[in-house]
C-alpha cells in the first residue's frame, strides 16, 4: 500500500502499545473513550471505540508473534475526521469474510460499515498498519 499517513493537517494525536493478550482490547477502548472526550471529538465516539476494537483485536488474533507488542495510535485530522491505525509484527492483512456468517471473523465487515475507508500498508520496520478512517455523519 501506499502512504502511511494522512495528508491532511492533524489537530490531535495519540500512540500507545499494548501486549499481545486480549485483556489489551478492553484497555485500548478505555484509552481511545477518554482520549477522544478529552479532544471534543465531534463525530461518534461510540463508532470510534468499536472500530479500535475490532482492529485491536484482530491483531492480537492475528498478528501476534512472540516478542513484539501492537501499536495503537488515532489522530484527529483537521478536517475532523479520526484516522485509527492498530500495527502488529504480521505482514498478511487479514482476510473480510464475506460469507462465513460465524460468531467469528465478522469485525473487519463491521469496520468496513462504520468507516469511510479501511486500509493498510508495510511498515518500515516490521510488520504492518491497519487503518481505518472515520468522518463525521451528514446531519
Amino acid at each position: 500500500m501506499s502512504d502511511p499517513r494522512p495528508q491532511t493537517l492533524l489537530t490531535h494525536d495519540w500512540t500507545m502499545g499494548y501486549p499481545m493478550t486480549l485483556r489489551s482490547v478492553r484497555l485500548a477502548r478505555l484509552h481511545v473513550r477518554r482520549r477522544l472526550t478529552m479532544w471534543s471529538w465531534p463525530g461518534d465516539i461510540e463508532d470510534a471505540v468499536l472500530v479500535t476494537s475490532e482492529l485491536v483485536a484482530n491483531a492480537v488474533v492475528h498478528g501476534s508473534i512472540p516478542g513484539h507488542e501492537l501499536r495503537l495510535s488515532i489522530v484527529e485530522l483537521d478536517n475532523n475526521a479520526l484516522s485509527i491505525e492498530v500495527s502488529d509484527p504480521v505482514l498478511a492483512f487479514p482476510e473480510v469474510r464475506s460469507r462465513d456468517l460465524s460468531e467469528r471473523g465478522r469485525g473487519l465487515i463491521v469496520v468496513r460499515q462504520l468507516a469511510h475507508s479501511l486500509d493498510w500498508y508495510l511498515r518500515a520496520s516490521v510488520g504492518k498498519t491497519v487503518r481505518a478512517r472515520l468522518h463525521l455523519r451528514d446531519g
